[in-house]
């Protein structure tokens, strides 16, 4: 039994090298070997300074010297919603909701040069957010929501340059006002109404004015149009008279003189009605004297 026990610790003892040298070479690899995954990045010291930045897949780094210090997330983040007062250029008081997306993209300058990356980005978004609003007032802020909010993001993105950060988006959630402010608004908004309405029906009766005159002038020169036809047909008749009476002498003149007479007579006896009409006797000799004339006209 003892010569059992001993051979036994003659075995141990003989390998022990052999299992102190496999248990060193396995400490080794697992301290030289490194496995990033795609959403990380590792932040590697040597004696407390900086060594190097792994990405994703399989890294080697110098065994017990160097050491993984920082495992980096460069996942797109998203800041709570912050809240700030502000105050625009015309003197209104206003409370901005404001929400940042970002990443890192720069490890090493994310943990050697801020310490609390989300406390710092909000801060900045506060200062900035007050500095442009205070340039604006109220109406552009409403208005230029989409100007407001590129400006913001150009100006964070040079501030977080140096923290080595990527402001993917900044947006501006809402703009809210006081009670006081919020009546002024409404009051302002419905004498703004009011005013438009008498614009529109001022407008309205403007140009139902202007299509009246249309319409009058318009029928002024359809009546001066019709004056002229008549006058020239009159021109016309009477250059016709004058011809005639210079053709056939007196007896023309004359039967135009009879036909005229017994047209206004005929019109007479056309009246609406019943009436007598009472013919002098001269206008009888006006139908003789027609008759006589155009029997003696005829060939």
């Amino acid at each position: 039994m003892q010569n059992l026990t001993g051979g036994i610790g003659d075995l141990i003892g003989q390998n022990i090298a052999l299992i102190v040298l496999a248990v060193v070479i396995f400490l080794t690899v697992s301290w030289a070997v490194r496995i990033v995954p795609q959403s990380e990045k590792f932040v590697v010291e040597r004696f407390g300074r900086l060594r190097a930045v792994l990405g994703p897949g399989i890294n080697f780094i110098m065994p017990f010297l160097d050491r993984v210090a920082h495992k980096i997330s460069i996942l797109e983040r998203q800041l709570p919603t912050n809240r700030q007062d502000a105050i625009t250029a015309d003197n209104v008081l206003v409370q901005v909701e404001t929400s940042v997306f970002y990443r890192i993209i720069e490890p090493e300058k994310t943990v050697y040069r801020i310490r609390d990356i989300d406390a710092a980005i909000a801060t900045t978004v506060a200062g900035i957010v007050r500095s442009e609003i205070g340039t604006m007032e109220l109406d552009q802020v409403q208005s230029n929501r989409a100007q407001l909010i590129e400006r913001i993001r150009e100006s964070l993105a040079n501030v977080v340059d140096d923290w080595g950060i990527e402001v993917t988006r900044a947006e501006i959630l809402d703009v809210n006002l006081d009670d006081a402010t919020r009546a002024a608004m409404l009051q302002q908004l419905n004498a703004e109404r009011a005013r438009r309405a008498l614009v529109t029906e001022a407008e309205g009766k403007r140009r139902a004015v202007e299509l009246a005159a249309d319409g009058e002038l318009y029928a002024a020169e359809q009546q001066a149009k019709a004056k002229r036809v008549l006058a020239e047909a009159e021109a016309y008749a009477t250059e016709a008279i004058a011809q005639a009476i210079s053709k056939n002498g007196l007896e023309a003149a004359q039967y135009q003189v009879a036909m005229k007479q017994v047209e206004a007579l005929v019109e007479v006896g056309q009246g609406a009605g019943r009436q007598t009409v009472i013919l002098p006797a001269a206008a009888l000799d006006a139908f003789a004297d027609a008759f006589s004339l155009l029997k003696g006209r005829a060939p």
